[in-house]
Parts: C-alpha cells; structure tokens; sequence
C-alpha cells in the first residue's frame, strides 16, 4: 500500500468555497475512480488555509490506472474546470508514502 498526501494552500476567505463544490461535486467522482478515501483535513493551527487530502492504492501502478481513468471523466473535467475559475489555490504539494514496516497496510 502507498498512501498520497495532496496538501493545498488557498487564498485567504476561499478554503469554505472549495470545500463545498469539492464535497458536492469532486469528491463523489473521486470515489468512483480512487475508491480508498483516507480523509480531508483543514487546518486549525499552524499553517492557516491549508487543507490536506489522502488516499490510499496498492501500489504506484494502481494510482496512476486510477488516476488516468479519473482524468478522462468529464464530470472530473468539468469540477476541475470550475476549481480552476474560483481562483482560490495558491499552492499544491503532493506526496507518495510507503509505511513503515510495522505500520497498518504495510
């Protein structure tokens, strides 16, 4: 199992935004093509405006399957679409972790 962990910075006021049009329309797509949602998370403390995405596959081949069947969707195009005219990202940083030996999935 490898785990990817999406965090992103949004403008200052636009977080609630996005979170309502990602519940309603990019997450049920997400779900569909990705299937292992480990949660959504937003920050209280620390680093304000930032919210952290998770999902777990099977391996690096399996996300990228994955991954390229969600790109084709064209509910997946048109939330992407609209995310891109709200204006509210400013940054993205995505990671790829593998567990530890002793961890759950491992």
């Amino acid at each position: 199992m490898i785990l990817e962990h999406r965090s992103y910075t949004f403008k200052p006021g636009t977080v609630d935004g996005w979170l309502k049009k990602y519940e309603a329309e990019g997450l049920p797509v997400q779900k569909r093509h990705l299937n292992r949602f480990v949660g959504l998370y937003v920050s209280e403390i620390g680093h304000l405006h930032t919210t952290v995405l998770m999902w777990a596959y099977d391996s690096l081949a399996d996300r990228e399957k994955r991954r390229t069947a969600m790109y084709a969707d064209p509910d997946w195009q048109s939330f992407i679409n609209g995310i891109w005219s709200l204006d509210a990202i400013q940054s993205q940083d995505v990671m790829i972790m593998n567990p530890a030996p002793f961890s759950p999935g491992a």
